[in-house]
Parts: C-alpha cells; structure tokens; sequence
C-alpha cells in the first residue's frame, strides 16, 4: 500500500543523518545502549498505536490476509518503502554505534530497526479489509535494510544512501483526496512530483587516495513516473472515470544527475553538520539528465 505520510517522516527525521550533535562511544556504554533500547521499543510500539488509531481504525477490520498489489503506482509505493527501512535502520544502526554497540551487533540490532518496525505495519495492513499483507512491500523493506546493513558489514560506511526530491505537478487537482489537496500534501502524495534516488559517494568508492577531491561530490540515479492518477488502469477510479484516466498514459522515467552529500561537508561548528545533516535525506537541485516516454530531456537544475 502507499506508506501513510507519519511512516515515512518518522524514517527521515528520526535519522536526520550523520553524527551531527553527538560522537560514537569508543567502547561500549550500558548506560547508553540501555537508554537506545528503551526509546526504540517504546517509541517503535507508541508509533504502532498511535498509526493505529489515526489511520487504519478508520476502516473495517478483517482476519490476517494477503494481497498482491506489485503492478500498482508502478512500484513508486515499493520505492518508498525501501527507502523509510533505510532510514529507520539508519537511525537504529547510528544509535547503536552512539552506544559503543560493536559493528555486527550494531547491524543486527539497529540496521534490522526498519525492517521490525515495518513488518508490525504489514500486519496492520493486513488485518484491514481495504488492504492486506503485502509481500512486495515486505521485499521492498528488505531490500532498504540490506542496503543498511551490508554496507556497513562491508564498508563501515555508507557509500550508497537513498533520496528524495519532490516538485508540484497539475495531476493532484485530479484526485485531491489521494494525491494531496493543499501544496504541502500535494508535495508528499503525488508520485508524479516525486523522484527517489540512488546517491553513491564518489570519493568513498573511486578516489579515496586523491587528497583534493571533494568529499561531497556524488552521482545520483533516480526513478520517476508521470500522468500515474490511479494505482492501475482496473482500479476503481479508472472504472469510474473511465475518460479520465484513458486520456493519460502512465510511465517511468529515469534520471542521471549529481548531487551532494550534506554529511560530507566540512561544517567548522558540530551545530551546523547537526542542521544541515538532517536534510542529507533530499536529493541536492542540480543539472539532470532524464530519460522517459522515448525521450531524453536536460535539465539546468532538477528537483
């Protein structure tokens, strides 16, 4: 299903990436870890309820079921799982470091953060009638906590983070009610305005040894869609509406651009790595290259 909009806010600010304010613990601090695992499961659990009674209490309730919804949205809602597991497992993973957690223990107990936390929310999907148990969202969280935690058993590092960028599109005044009425919803819901990306560290993976070369400096691969007003063309709005959603005609799009890595920057003052690390989560405007539709199109500066 489409992520509810707290899911993902909670996986992004609750990383806010990077150390920022606070150092790793050279050797392990009970104090600290004890503390890390009283907030993640009181927080993890509060979250739960409160999802809960905000969202799926909302709609008639059912016995644990499964549905396949692989093919709609054109995995946009698959991406966006991916990447709120990431980022919750980041956080996780960083608290643990923060503990003096050592790195395997770091990774199965923090990386692992994102993919717990999203199975409790497939279950209350799947004990709603409007929706199920989706295994594509369970792969796809899966996949976001991989990529946690293999680079970190691999690198100690991440080479590789995922991003968001997001710009206004005319395809929310179709369906304000599910793709956002006011700008603030319109820039979260709608696929359309949305692109994700694969942002890879360029000194991190080819010019460790080159003293000069900008730390910041990253390539970034994004996927998009376009004209997408429905989740596919049989769903009950397309039924309904049939001239509307035959006149528009869904695809991918893919994207090439660079980008930059707040958490790399060399801020003078912790304060401002804190600040400005906490947004190393959205792809940084830049020149773009996209492919979609059989064409190829140059942006000047891509958001």
């Amino acid at each position: 299903m489409r992520l509810p909009l707290l899911i993902l806010l909670l996986a992004v600010f609750l990383k806010g990436n990077g150390q920022g304010l606070f150092d790793y613990a050279d050797t392990l601090n009970k104090t600290r870890r004890n503390w890390v695992w009283i907030t993640e499961g009181v927080g993890a659990s509060t979250s739960i309820v409160l999802l809960n009674e905000v969202w799926y209490k909302n709609y008639p309730r059912s016995p644990l079921h499964s549905f396949n919804d692989n093919r709609e949205w054109l995995q946009m809602d698959k991406v966006g799982h991916a990447m709120t597991s990431y980022y919750i497992g980041l956080a996780g993973n960083e608290m643990m470091k923060w503990s003096g957690v050592d790195q395997k223990r770091s990774v199965l107990f923090g990386s692992t953060l994102g993919l717990v936390y999203l199975t409790g929310v497939e279950i209350l999907d799947g004990t709603s009638a409007h929706w199920g148990f989706s295994w594509g969202d369970m792969l796809a969280n899966v996949s976001g906590t991989v990529l946690v935690g293999g680079q970190e058993l691999l690198w100690g590092e991440q080479r590789f983070k995922m991003k968001v960028s997001a710009h206004m599109t005319t395809y929310a005044s179709y369906r304000p009610n599910v793709l956002g009425a006011s700008r603030l919803e319109r820039m979260l819901k709608d696929y359309n305005g949305q692109t994700y990306w694969l942002s890879m560290n360029l000194k991190s993976m080819f010019f460790r040894e080159v003293d000069n070369f900008p730390g910041w400096l990253n390539l970034a691969a994004g996927y998009g869609v376009e004209e997408m007003i429905a989740g596919s063309p049989d769903a009950d709005f397309c039924i309904t509406n049939p001239d509307l959603c035959g006149a528009l005609s869904p695809y991918r799009q893919w994207y090439l651009s660079i980008d930059v890595d707040l958490t790399k920057v060399e801020w003078k003052r912790k304060v401002f790595k804190a600040i400005f690390g906490s947004f190393g989560w959205i792809k940084f405007p830049a020149p773009t290259i996209e492919l979609g539709n059989g064409a190829t199109r140059f942006y000047w500066l891509y958001f």
